[in-house]
């Protein structure tokens, strides 16, 4: 079998995940703008599929190698060296920090591992993540060092950790994620959310898996301070699904914690389609999260043509050197500063304009098929 012909093995256990996250918008994303390149037979690895029938992850296209045992199980035996990814790969890439073991190695003339790391906030910010969450990472991240031949991260703040983390900066490739993933505003479907929720016209959005590293409560703080000074007190309407630890869905069932607030309007999940058109439709877009290695949110919104406000946690939102930035930057400990954002992007419309303009041209230059691109090279750079 020549190298040409070998697959390239994707570890995409993500996607078994009742909650798929960001990591999974990721996953999602690169097997996308693998099939609009020249890529290299690819052979998805998971768990498992839920249920009977088609396996989901079969709708890329791809061969998959489902194992007999469930999403726990696997991820259990894939941290403890159980299970190997199958042979004859030309490279074995792993989406997360959750990965099979390659026989044989590299060095023994087997496929090169490739990890791809999103951040490492259970460092940084350990109070963003659960004592098990931070135990797990932790672990996984020290074998990750131990095992891989080569890692992705999505931003340069991620890859300056990973080298602090001792690993060689040859080892290390960034490769931006894409922005090009919404399909078509649905807006019938974004409609009847905002109907249910009482919104009539004008609103500001916030949009992602609810949960401590989102910073919420400080929104929903800074929100209640401007919100005098928004024209018609417009409402501020969160979108996604309930990850852990989540504040604002916790006092909402009498749990204790910040209080969702006069305003604020928790619609949870929505499909793809209702997120593109409630961003195309949102007054702003906020997102001001203490720590993000990448941050899809904001491109999503910029790419819906939707100005920004956002922290300067968010490396997606940097600009370049000598550029102005293309998002309303905030700290993301400042009520004061969150909340003297959000009325001026809804009320300054020359800011609103040039927010816009340079939103939608940085999205414009993030896709998958340029990332899944940047991908590959990285894979021949190591087969």
């Amino acid at each position: 079998m020549t190298a040409e012909s070998r697959p390239v093995v994707l570890a995409v256990e993500q996607l078994r995940r009742r909650v798929p996250g960001g990591i999974g918008r990721y996953a999602a994303g690169l097997l996308s703008g693998l099939r609009e390149v020249d890529a290299p037979r690819v052979v998805l690895l998971a768990s498992r599929p839920p249920g009977a029938g088609r396996d989901p992850l079969a709708r890329w296209g791809y061969e998959v190698r489902a194992s007999r045992l469930p999403s726990p199980l696997l991820t259990l035996a894939w941290d403890r060296g159980l299970l190997a990814a199958p042979r004859g790969a030309r490279a074995v890439q792993a989406v997360s920090l959750a990965f099979p073991r390659v026989r044989p190695t590299r060095r023994a003339g087997g496929p090169a591992l490739v990890v791809t790391v999103h951040d490492l906030a259970w460092r940084t910010n350990p109070e963003t993540t659960t004592g098990r969450g931070r135990r797990w990472h932790e672990a996984a991240l020290r074998r990750a060092l131990g095992r891989a031949d080569a890692f992705v991260v999505p931003s340069r703040p991620v890859a300056e950790a990973l080298l602090a983390a001792g690993v060689t900066a040859t080892n290390v490739r960034v490769i931006p994620h894409g922005a090009d993933h919404l399909p078509a505003p649905d807006h019938d479907g974004a409609t009847a959310v905002l109907r249910h929720l009482g919104v009539g016209e004008g609103y500001l959005l916030a949009a992602g898996t609810l949960e401590p590293r989102k910073n919420l409560p400080r929104l929903v703080e800074a929100y209640a301070a401007a919100r005098p000074q928004l024209g018609g007190g417009l409402p501020l309407v969160v979108v996604g699904p309930s990850g852990w630890g989540d504040a604002l869905g916790s006092a909402r069932s009498g749990a204790g914690g910040v209080g969702a607030g006069e305003g604020v309007l928790l619609a949870g999940a929505v499909d793809d389609g209702v997120l593109a058109a409630l961003y195309a439709g949102a007054r702003a877009f906020a997102y001001v999260p203490l720590v993000e290695g990448f941050g899809l949110p904001p491109v999503e919104a910029m790419a819906c043509g939707t100005p920004v406000v956002t922290s300067t946690a968010v490396p997606s939102t940097e600009p370049a050197p000598g550029a102005e930035a293309p998002a309303l930057r905030v700290d993301a400990a400042s009520v004061d500063d969150i909340a003297a954002a959000l009325v001026r992007v809804t009320g300054d419309d020359r800011t609103r304009a040039a927010l816009v303009a340079r939103g939608v041209e940085l999205a414009a230059s993030l896709t998958w098929a340029r990332s899944a691109a940047a991908h590959i090279a990285w894979w021949e750079e190591h087969s």
